[in-house]
């Protein structure tokens, strides 16, 4: 899919799950707080520091550097769907975060001035954008000499069955090819020497990488069928767009392909992060 068309895409996708991803902000951030804890202890900011938060989503990630920003430090909260900028906006006004300003803002084409920021957070966001090398180079242009980056992928497809295996169920239920493993999505920078060498190219050092196992636990399985078809991005787009018969058909799939991650009614499915601190 070209650039222009992944892009519209994927912002369709995500202006749509945003709904989901604010109801159950507080059920993701219990699967995955260990991963943002380990990007703000990583980025270590300081009061009166400016941070940017790229593809922030609902915002929990940022909201866990506000504090130590003071007063007179900022976050900067943005990504590029609006109706997610919306849902962090209303989060941090209830939190009554002084310090957090949100913008709708394309990472790939940022609206911000050369060194103009302190440190960078982005959690699963660069993997799922068009051109992440492009994304790269613009977060080198607003990072200040001495700033951080600190971002989060996904690791390997075999680590992280709770969207494997539903995504090869979804490709045997279409009859699709399995994608460029490139490609935009969750497993695009899964290989860390791909990460590592789009990271070197916008003039990026790895200083610090560490592996994250983290557990998808649901207490059946129509509460996973409702994460897949209401939070999972691209896949529950995809899901969305079968016809009545293959959905049932997917479901029943999917169902038995997660077994062995079933304890009586209840899911435990693993998953893996790969946290990266540059600069």
């Amino acid at each position: 899919m070209a650039g222009e068309d992944y892009r519209q895409v994927s912002f369709d996708v995500w202006q749509r799950m945003a709904e989901g991803w604010d109801r159950e902000r507080r059920w993701l951030w219990e699967t995955s707080h260990a991963v943002s804890e380990w990007m703000v202890q990583a980025l270590a900011p300081q009061p009166g520091h400016t941070i940017l938060e790229l593809a922030s989503g609902i915002g929990e990630t940022g909201f866990a550097a506000a504090a130590a920003l003071g007063d007179q430090g900022r976050l900067i909260c943005t990504d590029f769907a609006p109706n997610m900028v919306q849902a962090a906006r209303a989060e941090s006004q209830r939190l009554r975060l002084g310090n957090v300003e949100h913008r709708q803002l394309d990472a790939e084409r940022m609206d911000l001035d050369n060194d103009s920021v302190d440190g960078v957070l982005c959690r699963w966001g660069y993997m799922l954008m068009a051109h992440p090398a492009a994304a790269l180079r613009e977060t080198r242009r607003v990072l200040r000499d001495g700033g951080g980056l600190v971002l989060s992928v996904w690791g390997s497809p075999k680590d992280n069955p709770w969207a494997s295996l539903p995504g090869r169920a979804l490709l045997e239920c279409t009859g699709a090819s399995p994608p460029d493993p490139t490609a935009p999505g969750i497993f695009a920078m899964a290989d860390p020497e791909r990460t590592r060498s789009l990271l070197a190219a916008a003039g990026f050092e790895v200083r610090r990488w560490e592996n994250l196992e983290l557990s998808w636990r649901f207490q059946d399985f129509d509460a996973y069928w409702r994460f897949l078809t209401q939070l999972a991005g691209a896949i529950a787009l995809s899901i969305a767009n079968l016809t009545d018969e293959k959905q049932r058909a997917l479901r029943a799939r999917v169902e038995e392909v997660v077994a062995p991650y079933r304890s009586n009614d209840a899911y435990e499915i693993p998953g893996l992060v790969q946290n990266t601190l540059a600069a």
